[in-house]
């Protein structure tokens, strides 16, 4: 919501600086988010007019012009480009030394084709505050030198910009929000009266409402004989400092109002109208061209304006063009409405069409003022516009609104921790326009004003004879007391400002709190920061997937078919979260962005059940360093983060093994699974199939890897003991081994490890090797042991004794020959 500071002095009788009025606004709950002073940047630019044009002697299109800026300024030379550059003319000057926000250009002293020029007669699109032009700014012919122009034109009103809570809909208005700063203590709320027009003659176009649960209420009035045109200076200037683009007069009215009374309006060109009556009533699939020149299409929930020929509005968010007032109308139908805060916001997402009047009429409106703002906008038509108006119509009655609240006053301090004096308490209250209905020493009952909707809203009481219904309407009642007097506390409290609440000491719980995560819960945090910190970034997608894309990734069971899907191609339940990754891979890599690493933590969908599953995918290519270039994505990669993984989540990694039984959506040749024992599978690795990449529009190679945390067993606890450190250097030995090419590497690091586990503190892959020297149908296996004694140094002997068991124990494993 913006309004201007001489917009809010002609509600507010204050004198208050500007500092003090954006502190209070804070305080009161109307938070400021911006203030803009126009005026500050324009200060510099003076008004001034041209003693003498004369044409340049060095270029036809140049006028030399002499210029009086005022007092304090010898007369200027200034050489001009525009045709319009005459003299006697009165024009903006920007002396040396000024900037030029329009060009983006600081004025200096300098010469133009040999002719000294001493500053800029500018125009309006220089300034920054109008459209392209053909020349200088023309000012009035009566206006003085030496003035500054921001000050002459009014641009020096400071635009103040506020956020709006969804309940403060009395606060959209310029009114609400003087009425808020003068019970504040920051000034008087000025009286305002609309001045009642008498009507001359019966309006010709009457109302009727068929739609009651959208619309209870609406009148109208038809102004006759109005001459439609720009608007006067001062209602433009208004409406361009709170961003609006002034059309004509009679639309700048209603715009005027929407923003001074938080009243939304609208004006019929009368002689558009069909027939005799303006109907308030439901859609029926119409196609509707609104003032805004696109189409929309209607259903029964949205409610509409119509007449003989269809549908001129739609209630309460925009008019239609084809009844819109324009520069030939002459006879206006003024619309003034209630219309359902729910059913407007509804409307504005169903068809994608928001405007300032439905962002007012979906938080509130006063339930009160229509009639007194038709009053207001008729006077104002008549001033600007000339024209009579006809007698008032209207259709359906006044809401019911009137409700009352009760406040204890001891509430104050138990509930709101303030304790505020009962007399102050109801001062506060009447300035904001409550009303005390009764009072007493513990307590106040008041009358809630027509415009604050958000108080003591009044529940839906059943009005039948089930004893449930009337049970439930009982206490929707009480608990509408209870908030009522919960509002009263706040408003009072905010207007004394929630800072001088004195802080309190939350109790002392006495003991410490269990731990809120469960520990399957801590385990996938612990999992969401293990990917993340290996350079993956987390994704969150749909638990539904495209049939075609879940056949792609193991399947898609009829008992897993979405009977009603949010979405034709998300008609599946997904089989794994790779699914998704590698839809982001493919959308990134389409946009140029194919080195990508990801993951997403989150359940996978089967016919006996459903698991969580941590996938993640790299995919493209490692970046570039220094002597090393960009390499190809390995299914390595994706093996250290799985296997990283489980490390983390407490699986001994001594007890993993590798199979290659990966399912299909893998290469076959270069994957793998990763269990613990025969049965229990805790992960899968690998390169992603290349025909799954190929239907999924992916040229780049991928990676990918799915761990399931459920699987993983809870680690035991064990009593923690100081790790055992040796004051004797290790020893490592390499050992090659040549086995069948059907022996898994981890066979041979499996037998070392348990051919003298007193001793092997470490056994690592380091070589792979087949060719010349190596049987066919064999490869060689090089293998590094560390051997870490504990209580002496070895001796040759030892050390000799130990490689011939580890040597053993590999030949019985594995079959394997030392080479």
């Amino acid at each position: 919501m913006k309004f201007t500071l001489s917009w809010l002095y002609e509600h507010l009788d204050t004198q208050a600086t500007l500092a003090e009025i954006c502190a209070t606004l804070n305080q009161i709950g109307l938070e400021v988010e911006g203030v803009e002073n126009r005026g500050a940047a324009l200060q510099p630019f003076l008004t001034a007019r041209i003693v003498e044009a004369q044409p340049h002697p060095n270029a036809d299109r140049l006028r030399v012009c002499r210029v009086d800026a005022g007092p304090g300024f010898d007369p200027v030379q200034v050489v001009c480009g525009a045709p319009n550059a005459r003299t006697g003319l009165a024009v903006i000057f920007a002396p040396p030394g000024t900037y030029v926000p329009g060009l983006d250009i600081t004025i200096k002293k300098g010469a133009i084709r040999g002719e000294a020029s001493g500053g800029m007669l500018c125009s309006l699109r220089e300034l920054g505050l109008g459209e392209e032009s053909n020349g200088i700014a023309e000012l009035p012919e009566d206006t003085l030198p030496g003035q500054s122009y921001a000050d002459f034109a009014g641009l020096d009103d400071v635009v103040i910009e506020i956020a709006i809570t969804p309940n403060r809909g009395d606060a959209l208005g310029v009114r609400g929000i003087a009425r808020d700063l003068a019970a504040a203590g920051l000034g008087t709320l000025r009286p305002w009266l609309a001045e009642t027009v008498e009507g001359t003659f019966p309006s010709p176009v009457e109302w009727a409402i068929t739609y009651p649960e959208a619309c209870p209420w609406v009148l109208g009035r038809v102004v006759r004989g109005v001459r439609n045109g720009p608007s006067p200076d001062w209602l433009r200037q208004r409406l361009e400092s709170v961003g609006l683009r002034p059309i004509s007069a009679l639309v700048d009215i209603t715009n005027y109002f929407c923003f001074d009374l938080g009243r939304p309006l609208h004006v019929f060109d009368a002689g558009k109208i069909s027939g005799a009556r303006l109907t308030v009533c439901r859609g029926g699939g119409e196609t509707f061209r609104a003032l805004d020149g696109q189409d929309y299409t209607l259903s029964a929930e949205d409610c509409v304006i119509a007449d003989q020929a269809g549908v001129q509005s739609v209630a309460g968010i925009m008019g239609g063009q084809a009844s819109g007032a324009d520069e030939d109308t002459t006879d206006v139908f003024i619309e003034c409405a209630l219309f359902d805060p729910v059913r407007i916001a509804l409307s504005t997402r169903r068809l994608g069409l928001s405007s300032d009047s439905s962002y007012r009429f979906e938080r509130g409106m006063d339930q009160a003022l229509p009639v007194a703002a038709l009053e207001a906008a008729t006077r104002m038509i008549v001033d600007l516009c000339g024209g009579e108006a006809s007698e008032v119509v209207s259709a359906g009655a006044q809401p019911d609104w009137q409700r009352t609240a009760t406040l204890r006053f001891g509430r104050l301090e138990s509930l709101g921790g303030l304790a505020v004096p009962a007399d102050d308490s109801v001062v506060l209250l009447e300035k904001l326009g409550f009303e005390v209905a009764e009072r007493t020493d513990e307590a106040v009952q008041v009358h809630v004003p027509s415009w604050r909707n958000d108080i003591a809203q009044k529940p839906v009481l059943s009005q039948g004879r089930d004893l449930a219904a009337d049970v439930a309407s009982r206490a929707a009642q009480s608990v509408a007391t209870i908030e009522a007097e919960s509002d009263l506390v706040e408003e009072i409290l905010r207007l004394k400002g929630l800072d001088a609440v004195p802080a309190m000491p939350l109790p002392s719980l006495g003991t410490v709190p269990a731990a809120t995560l469960s520990p399957r819960q801590a385990r996938l945090a612990l999992a969401r920061r293990l990917l993340a910190a290996r350079g993956l970034t987390e994704t969150v997608g749909f638990s539904f997937v495209s049939y075609d894309e879940a056949q792609r990734f193991g399947g898609a069971p009829d008992s897993l078919r979405l009977l009603n899907p949010i979405a034709s191609d998300l008609d599946q339940m997904r089989p794994t979260p790779l699914v998704n990754l590698v839809a982001a891979v493919r959308a990134n890599s389409a946009r140029g962005w194919a080195d990508i690493g990801l993951f997403e933590i989150g359940p996978a969908f089967a016919q006996d059940g459903q698991q969580v599953v941590a996938a993640g995918v790299r995919a493209g290519h490692t970046p570039r360093s220094p002597g090393v270039g960009e390499q190809a994505v390995s299914l390595w990669a994706a093996k250290a983060d799985a296997l990283e993984l489980l490390r983390q989540l407490g699986v001994n990694l001594e007890g993993v093994t590798t199979t290659t039984d990966a399912p299909g959506w893998y290469h076959p040749g270069r994957s793998g699974v990763l269990r613990q024992g025969p049965k229990l599978v805790l992960a899968r690795f690998g390169e992603l199939h290349p025909s799954l990449l190929q239907a999924e529009g992916i040229d780049v190679p991928v990676v990918a890897f799915e761990v399931l945390p459920d699987a993983v067993p809870e680690p035991k606890r064990k009593k923690k003991t100081a790790p055992k450190l040796s004051a004797f250097q290790p020893v490592r030995r390499d050992f090659a081994f040549v086995v069948a090419q059907d022996v898994p590497g981890e066979g041979v690091l499996r037998a070392v490890r348990g051919a003298e586990r007193q001793l092997v503190s470490d056994v690592s892959l380091f070589d792979v090797y087949t060719g010349p020297h190596v049987p066919e149908g064999h490869r060689s296996i090089g293998v590094e042991v560390t051997l870490q004694p504990v209580e002496k140094s070895l001796t040759d002997a030892e050390l000799e004794a130990v490689s011939e068991r580890i040597v053993a124990a590999v030949t019985k494993a594995t079959g394997a020959t030392l080479r």
